[in-house]
């Protein structure tokens, strides 16, 4: 008896294909929308042979009509990394608007309940630290980064206006940095880059001094706070979901290189317009109302994420 219909936008991606493979094992059907920009079919492969799985390539800037009922649907279709959402800006900005409210009207048809994957990114270049779901950020609007920081913004804005003026049930996390397998060697995030260019003994690329700060939440946790966060109920969020730990750039690249037995040096490079300086999620309002929190250790976590890349 399958349990629930629930369909994951960008669900070949990343993090979406842990949600898949996640919510597939409980016993839901899934139906998995992906344009393939930054999602692989490959990431994917292994569920494909299940009845309860359908893949359809899709891009959410166009609408998506289901004949089957939906009882979920999670919102994770947007390119997450500044390499990729910056490659084509105005398509970044459309999947977070026209995209969103794409999903937002399938919802309210179908009387889905919805899960907005925001970002950290929503606060910006942070002058509070830790970032607390409050805080309302320090973002330039017409920077490099604009069509994501701005984009999930509106993203938020929209869901909180279909809750209020058509009763949507909505659920918005604030995702901080994720890692893990299946993570895209190309796609410029810190961790698949220093492993990527470890493994193959190329210089380590550090911008700036390497002292701005990360936190680095593992993929199973993350997408165990996405599924306690959609199904909480009577709370919309925005929640706080990533690994309050902070650690330097600087630090990873070091580490890496240990856990690599890597030979590559680092080389430093100019630091890019905008980028962050501190990053830090609290995660009191998770902890209080999801009853979660990341448990993963880096270096655990990083282990696994090595073991994926060597294996490629």
């Amino acid at each position: 008896m399958v349990k629930k219909t629930i369909l994951i936008m960008g669900g070949a991606g990343f993090i979406g294909s842990h949600l898949c493979e996640r919510l597939l094992g409980e016993g839901n059907r899934v139906i998995c929308l992906d344009n393939l920009f930054t999602g692989s079919e490959k990431n994917i492969a292994n569920f494909l042979a299940n009845p309860n799985f359908v893949f359809v390539e899709h891009d959410i800037i166009t609408p998506f009509f289901s004949e089957e009922h939906i009882d979920e649907i999670y919102n994770l279709a947007c390119p997450a990394s500044p390499v990729h959402y910056q490659s084509n800006a105005i398509h970044t900005i459309k999947a977070n608007t026209l995209g969103v409210i794409n999903m937002l009207g399938l919802a309210r048809k179908h009387r889905a309940r919805i899960l907005q994957a925001s970002t950290s990114e929503v606060y910006g270049d942070p002058l509070e630290h830790p970032q607390k779901e409050s805080y309302r950020g320090n973002v330039n609007s017409i920077g490099p980064r604009a069509c994501y920081d701005e984009g999930k913004r509106v993203a938020e804005t929209l869901c909180f206006d279909y809750h209020r003026s058509h009763g949507l049930e909505i659920r918005v996390a604030r995702i901080f940095n994720t890692y893990g397998p299946r993570m895209a060697a190309n796609d410029g995030r810190v961790v698949s880059n220093f492993i990527v260019q470890a493994l193959a003994g190329h210089p380590i690329t550090i911008y700036g001094k390497g002292s701005q700060t990360r936190s680095f939440c593992y993929v199973d946790d993350l997408v165990e706070g996405l599924v306690r966060l959609m199904n909480t109920e009577n709370f919309t969020g925005p929640v706080n979901l990533g690994n309050p730990k902070e650690f330097t750039v600087l630090r990873l690249a070091k580490k890496v290189i240990a856990m690599t037995k890597s030979k590559a040096k680092i080389v430093k490079k100019p630091l890019p317009e905008d980028d962050p300086k501190k990053r830090k999620p609290d995660i009191a309002l998770a902890k209080k109302v999801l009853r979660w929190e990341s448990k993963v250790k880096l270096e655990e976590g990083l282990k696994k994420t090595i073991a994926y890349f060597k294996g490629k």
